[in-house]
């Protein structure tokens, strides 16, 4: 087994956010936008995106329109990252840390078990 320890220094717990959400995404082939996963990370920190002041805030700060968000919104619904709870569009719970806090990812990429195809054949 090969061990690899990166380190990456961030100055705000949004770039935090952002760093991990976009390891999610490519560990997953989720083929996520930068966009999407700004929107995400964004969200995992406000709580939720669904009252208007937290979506002008959003729009102002990534040069957004609020038509867009609610498209990024449906997609990430689709897929289980955002979930509605109580009336409220927030990120799934599942991936949502502390991102006060720093973050070490243990990552463990693994082959697939390979089956042998003559394995149970007559000879």
């Amino acid at each position: 087994m090969i061990v690899q320890t990166l380190k990456k220094a961030v100055d705000t717990d949004m770039q935090l956010a952002e760093k991990y959400y976009s390891v999610l995404s490519v560990i997953n082939n989720l083929r996520l936008t930068e966009r999407e996963i700004q929107l995400i990370a964004f969200t995992a920190i406000k709580g939720n995106i669904t009252f208007a002041n937290v979506r002008e805030e959003f729009c102002k700060t990534y040069n957004s329109t609020s038509p867009s968000i609610n498209n990024i919104i449906s997609k990430l619904k689709k897929v289980g990252i955002f979930i509605k709870e109580n009336g409220k569009v927030k990120v799934n719970p599942v991936i949502v840390l502390d991102f006060k806090k720093d973050l070490m990812l243990n990552i463990k990429l693994e082959h697939e078990a390979t089956v042998n195809v003559s394995e149970g054949m007559d000879n």
